[in-house]
Formats: structure tokens, C-alpha cells, sequence
């Protein structure tokens, strides 16, 4: 059997709790499968004397993980910290200039610094991997990178923060308002310190572009994201939604274009009856679609210790096994800088109108839809006792952009009392 393969572990919470765990509990299976025995020499945390449920006395301990990333008795520093820049940064760089492999579990250090990192590590002959960084427990990266690299990839698009598909499927399930949804999961713990992070699109933001970057062969663009939160979503559209077949999901979808790289994560609505139509709680779920395979969905716990632990020991025994990938599927020199394209593609839109209770209203609203080119397939108008009349429509298939200039015109008519909410309806 070959030597040991020494980890260095920087973060002990929930996440690298649960790896300790793992190759403390799991030795001799990870050993048989691996050829040979998985270790760790050294770890690093902010505070040394917190209990973390796992005994930590057989490992050094150090204070800076710089210093944990660059000791001689690590082949593979495992960053768990999180953070785009700061010691995070810091330490993945210290390691890879060492020529040590980097495992990490950190989506925002990949989406902002994904490609320098990817540099560096092919410079120093080390490899970076990343399973852990998107939808938890789910081989989604493996997929991409591996089991689908004979294929074009077309479109990828998924349910990728389950706090969010929590607050959203709550509001349904509960009848609960969105702040009542929020506060709920906040108590529960399922909230980042920076809540915006969540619901706010920005977190699953990050993992989209990953993604994008291993099924396009591009560099990771981040800043190309669109992005726009759950925050805006009330029970009426639930509801409504619901009443016409569908499913509201924060929802990321990203495809090659002729004009460049879309990438969106946004509200959106997806039949009720579909894979993610169907999906609950907190549960993440990733749909794969490639000219030769067609589509492949992938559905599984998306955080967590033991699903996200999981991912990181994937790629732990892919580096025993000395399997060496470049990071996002080809060599980062390969990787090619990409335009950012707004999403044309026609799609259905759903609107929830809240218009002036006055005859003529919803005829100056079909006619600013009909001016712009936007045909309405369905139409309803709900029952009201307040001087605004609800109303609802879902179009046939139309660009954002025509959309946007019916919205504008309906707002020079002085019959929309209030904002119109206007969501994309993603076939599935």
C-alpha cells in the first residue's frame, strides 16, 4: 500500500467537523477503497478550545492556516473557512504555490478568483477540486467534468440554494407570508450571517457561474450573473401560480448563445408536475442537458455536515487515487473569456397585475401587451373588496424585452395602481 495521503484541514465547523468525522469513523473503508490510508496531520480554526462534538487532541494544531497550508507533513490542504478573500485566499494561494492539491468547499473564493486560482494551481502541478462548492451532496461537478465531457453541453439550470427553496415552499405548504417563511427558517439556523447571501440570489449566484464554467469551457464570470432575490415573491403569487399549474423556484439557468454566455438566477416559474416542480424543502436539484445524453436530473441535500463532508471526501479519495483534473475541465490557459448576454430566448411570462377598479382598465392592459407584440394565452381576474382589482395573466411565448416595453406602456395609462410582478416561466 502507498503512503498515507496527510490532510491539512483549515475550518472546523459544520462542515469540517464532519470531515474528521469521516476519517476518523471510516479509516479502513477509505483505505480499501482508496489504496491507501487517509490521515490528517494538522488542523486550524479560529478558536481552539470550542467543542465540535469530534476529538481533535491527535492532530498539531495551528493558529494561522497559512502556516497549516505550507507544513511539510500536509500533501493536501483542505480549506473549509469560507470567504472569498481574507485567510481563505490567502492560505488556498500558500498552498498551491507550495505545489500542495487544494480541496475547498468555498463557492464565493471560486467565483471571484476561480480562474487565478485554476492558474496557479496548473503552474505549481497541483490539482484544485471543488465538489463540495455546489448543491452539497449532489456529484454535480464529477458529472459535468467526467461522466459528460463527450457531450455539448446546452443548457444547465437547478434549484441550487435550499434556504430559499425552504422559505418558498413554506409559504405554500404553511399559507405563511414571505417574512413569517423567513423568520422561520432564520430560527431554524438555515440562514448565512448575511441573510442577502440566500435570499438574495447571491450564494446559488456563485455556484451558477462554476457551473457555466465547467459546461462552457469558459473563465468564470461571476459578475455576468443576473441576479434577482426571493424577496419580492408574496403568497398571492404563490398561490396564483399554483392555480395555474405552477411552482415558484429560485432558479438558475445558464446557456451558450451566439451572442455569449447567459446566465440568470432568478424567481421563476416551472410546471408543478416537473422534477423541480416537485421538489421541497430544502432539497437542491440540478437538470443536465447535453446533445448526446439529453437531459439528466441530479436531486439531493444541498447542505449540511454529512451531505456537504461528503463531497469534500469525494474529492480527497480522487486525489489518493491520483487522479489529477484540471479544475474546471480543461486547462485554465484553454478556458476563453466570454461575452455576457442578457436572456432573449423566448419564454412564457407570468404577471400579476394589481390594476385601478374602473371600466377600461384591462383593455388599456391588452392593448399595451398587443402594441408591445405579447399575446396573452391565459388570463383570470380574482375576486376583490379593495379599490385595486388583482389580475392575472400568462403570456405565450415572448422576448424580456418586449415585455418590458408592454410593463412601461401599461405604467402611461393610469390604470396600475401598483408595481407589476412580472416572473419567467422555464420549461422544464
Amino acid at each position: 500500500m502507498s503512503d498515507p495521503l496527510r490532510l491539512g484541514i483549515a475550518g472546523l465547523g459544520t462542515v469540517g467537523a464532519g470531515v474528521v468525522k469521516i476519517v476518523r469513523q471510516k479509516s479502513a473503508l477509505l483505505a480499501e477503497r482508496a489504496g491507501r490510508e487517509i490521515t490528517i496531520s494538522a488542523v486550524a480554526a479560529r478558536h481552539r478550545d470550542k467543542d465540535r462534538g469530534v476529538p481533535l487532541s491527535a492532530y498539531a494544531w495551528e493558529d494561522d492556516p497559512v502556516t497549516l497550508a505550507t507544513r511539510d507533513d500536509v500533501d493536501v490542504f483542505v480549506e473549509l473557512m469560507g470567504g472569498s478573500d481574507g485567510p481563505a485566499k490567502a492560505a488556498t494561494e500558500a498552498a498551491l504555490k507550495a505545489g500542495k492539491d487544494v480541496i475547498t468547499a468555498n463557492k464565493a473564493l471560486l467565483a471571484h478568483h476561480g480562474q487565478a486560482l485554476a492558474e496557479l494551481a496548473e503552474a505549481n502541478g497541483a490539482v484544485l477540486r471543488f465538489e463540495a462548492a455546489v448543491a452539497g451532496g449532489i456529484p454535480v461537478i464529477k458529472a459535468l467534468t467526467e461522466g459528460l465531457a463527450g457531450n455539448e453541453i446546452t443548457r444547465v439550470m437547478g434549484v441550487m440554494n435550499g434556504t430559499c427553496n425552504y422559505i418558498l415552499t413554506r409559504m405554500e405548504d404553511g399559507g405563511l407570508t414571505y417574512e413569517e417563511a423567513f423568520a422561520e427558517a432564520d430560527a431554524l439556523g438555515f440562514l448565512e450571517a448575511d441573510p442577502e447571501l440566500d435570499v438574495g440570489g447571491i450564494d446559488a449566484g456563485h455556484k451558477l457561474s462554476l457551473l457555466a464554467a465547467i459546461a462552457y469551457g469558459t473563465q468564470v464570470n461571476f459578475a455576468g450573473v443576473e441576479l434577482e432575490g426571493i424577496g419580492n415573491v408574496t403568497i398571492d403569487d404563490i398561490r396564483q401560480a399554483a392555480d395555474m399549474g405552477f411552482k415558484i423556484k429560485l432558479l438558475g439557468v445558464t446557456r451558450m448563445t451566439g451572442r455569449g454566455l447567459e446566465q440568470s438566477m432568478a424567481p421563476c416559474l416551472v410546471p408543478a408536475g416537473s422534477p423541480l416542480g416537485q421538489l421541497q424543502g430544502g432539497t437542491n436539484m440540478v437538470v443536465l442537458e447535453g446533445d448526446q445524453v439529453g437531459q439528466i436530473v441530479m436531486r439531493g441535500a444541498g447542505a449540511g455536515e454529512g451531505p456537504t463532508a461528503s463531497a469534500v471526501m469525494g474529492d480527497v479519495m480522487d486525489v489518493a487515487r491520483g487522479l489529477r483534473a484540471s479544475t474546471f475541465g480543461q486547462p485554465a490557459s484553454a478556458l476563453r473569456a466570454t461575452n455576457t448576454a442578457q436572456a432573449t430566448l423566448p419564454a412564457p411570462f407570468y404577471l400579476r397585475l394589481g390594476l385601478v377598479d374602473k371600466p377600461g382598465a384591462l383593455a388599456k392592459v391588452a392593448t399595451a401587451l398587443g402594441e408591445a407584440g405579447v399575446s396573452i394565452n391565459r388570463m383570470r381576474q380574482y375576486d376583490h373588496t379593495a379599490a385595486t382589482a388583482p389580475v392575472l395573466i400568462v403570456t405565450h411565448k415572448t422576448t424580456r424585452a418586449a415585455l418590458d416595453k408592454a410593463l412601461s406602456a401599461m405604467q402611461e395609462t393610469g390604470v396600475v395602481a401598483v408595481r407589476p410582478v412580472a416572473l419567467r416561466i422555464e420549461e422544464v
